[in-house]
Formats: structure tokens, sequence, C-alpha cells
């Protein structure tokens, strides 16, 4: 009898344990996706070099945040390395492929959002900060505010030490010649939207989201778009999901496209990409709005939706290996 008790007994604590591990390593798993801006981008207009070069950068940012999520990081933590790393190429609005506004100028604009605390920072209008999205995480860490602009917020980079960078640093001859060409003729304004973005899911179950743009080419002075704004361009929340826009960016402001997918999946109870779809082609584009959104949910499910003839996007989940896309399914 006793024998038997022990055997019972010890069946039970390895069926317990087994299905703890399960559990454990269910919520041990770590997902991202990427996306490196909207618009007409279609494989007819793409050289082999020009499209082997962009599968080549946005799997480098996948690289960067798979190696924080890999090593047991924060997904806040994955969303910069990712898009820091898109902010240094050439290849996309943000950072050093930056486009010129109508003065011949270059206006950074960065947000990052933490899904756990709903905690945020951003920052919009600087023009000697080499990545943006560094700075919008200091803002959420460093300070008591969410956004700051322009010359206030390079003085606040300063007072904690960052160092700035020569504006010179974003000249691209592309961006320029492409500001030159819409300036001779307003009517040829250009069709690609480009901004940068990450959702990660780390190994805590937490979520967090981030987007960096170098604006609009021709932008008026001061103008600001839906990358820097929580809940138009950027949102994250535990509970729903997070989300990444780039697009039009008055649109994505006016239609509070981040927030409302998240109200979807919060109060109807909507799966993630039958919101993602029902914001973007139904509700942005009734607006006459342009541009697309990656989101992803604490489960590690990962959506995106774009009315536009292309998005550069790009996911990777633990064990998995880098799925890169451009073009229209």
């Amino acid at each position: 009898m006793v024998g038997k008790a022990m055997i019972r007994g010890l069946w039970l604590l390895t069926t317990l344990f087994f299905m703890c591990s399960l559990q454990a390593g269910e919520k041990g798993q770590w997902a991202l996706v990427i996306h490196g801006g909207a618009g007409t981008i279609l494989k007819k207009n793409m050289t082999e070099e020009k499209e082997k070069a962009y599968t080549a950068a946005l799997t480098e940012a996948l690289r960067a945040g798979e190696k924080v999520l890999g090593s047991g990081g924060t997904s806040l933590n994955a969303v910069e390395a990712s898009i820091r790393v898109m902010e240094d190429s050439p290849l996309f609005n943000a950072g050093k492929g930056a486009v010129f506004t109508h003065d011949g100028t270059n206006e950074l604009d960065a947000s990052i959002m933490d899904g756990a605390s709903l905690q945020a920072g951003a920052v919009a209008g600087v023009k000697r900060i080499k990545n943006p999205i560094a700075l919008a995480r200091m803002v959420m860490d460093k300070s008591k505010h969410v956004l700051l602009t322009g010359e206030g917020a390079e003085t606040f980079a300063q007072s904690q030490g960052v160092a700035m960078t020569d504006p010179k640093y974003f000249f691209t001859q592309s961006r320029w010649d492409r500001l030159q060409q819409i300036l001779k003729d307003e009517s040829s304004d250009f069709k690609k939207h480009g901004t940068v973005g990450v959702v990660a899911l780390d190994t805590h179950g937490n979520l967090a989201a981030g987007t960096s743009t170098g604006g609009l080419t021709n932008k008026m002075f001061g103008r600001v778009g839906d990358s820097p704004i929580i809940g138009a361009g950027t949102y994250a929340d535990n509970r729903t999901c997070g989300v990444s826009a780039t697009g039009q960016g008055e649109y994505f402001i006016r239609a509070a496209i981040a927030h409302d997918i998240s109200a979807l999946v919060d109060y109807k109870g909507m799966p993630l990409q039958t919101a993602v779809d029902h914001v973007i082609q139904k509700k942005l584009t009734d607006l006459g709005g342009l541009g697309g959104v990656i989101a992803m949910d604490a489960k590690g499910n990962i959506a995106w939706s774009f009315n536009t003839q292309g998005m550069y996007r790009a996911s990777l989940k633990a064990g998995g290996e880098p799925e890169v896309r451009m073009y229209e399914d």
C-alpha cells in the first residue's frame, strides 16, 4: 500500500512539474515585429541590389532585437535596439535617412511606450539627435513628462549627457534631390510614408512599442506627425496589444489609429488581425488616409495591415527564422 501511495505521489509531482514547465515555457516565448515604412513599393520598380539591401537592413534590425529578447532582456530594450539599427541606415526615413523640410532642414520625431506600466516618452522636431528613439526612452525614464519638442528636447538631452551630432550628419543626396524635385513641382508629392517602428514581446510577458521618423518631405515649419503622438502612431498595453504605425500622420492623429486598435481588442474582444484590418481598411481608408500598422498581442500573435502598394515589414519569434516582406501579399 505504501509503495503504491509513493508511486502515485511521484506521478502527481511529475505531472505537476511538467505542467508548470510547459506554462513557463509558453510565457518564456518572445516575439518581434518591425516596419520600415509604407507606400508605393512595387517589385517592378525594385532592383535586385536594392531589394537585398532592404532585406539585409530589416534582418539586422530583427537580429538586434533578438539579441536582447533571446537573453531575457526587456521588450523596451529590444524596441530601442531594433529602431536604432534602422535609424542608423540611410534606407529608411528615420535618423540618418531623414527627409528634408521645406526649409531644407531635418526634423526628427520618435516615441516609445511600455505596455506593462503605460509609461511613455516622445520627442518631436529634434535636429541634432542621432538616435531620437534613445532620447524618447530617456524622456520616459528620466523625466516626469511624455513629450518634449525642439530645442527643449535637445536641452534635456544635453542635461542627460547625450552627445549631440552635427545636423550635416543627416544629409543624404537622394533625400535632398527629392526635396528639389517637389519644390519645382508640388504635384510630384512623394508616395512613400517613411517611418520605422517595432513592437516586441519579452520572456516576462511584457509588450513595448516604438516609432521613429524623419518627417515628411517639404513639410511646413513646426509640423509634427503621428509618430511621437501616443495613441496615434504608437501604443502598447499588455492587456490588449502593441502598435506602431506608418503613413499620412494627419489622418492617424485624427483617427487615433494605434489606440483605436487597442480599444477594439479591449472593448469588443476583437481578434487582433480583425481589429487591425478594420481600422486600416475601413476607418483610415474611409477618411482618405494612406498607411499601415504592425501589431502584436501578449500571446505573441502578430498582425499587420496597410492600404498602400507595399510596406517594409519583418518578424521573428523565438526558435524561428526572420520573415521579411515588402510588397502586397
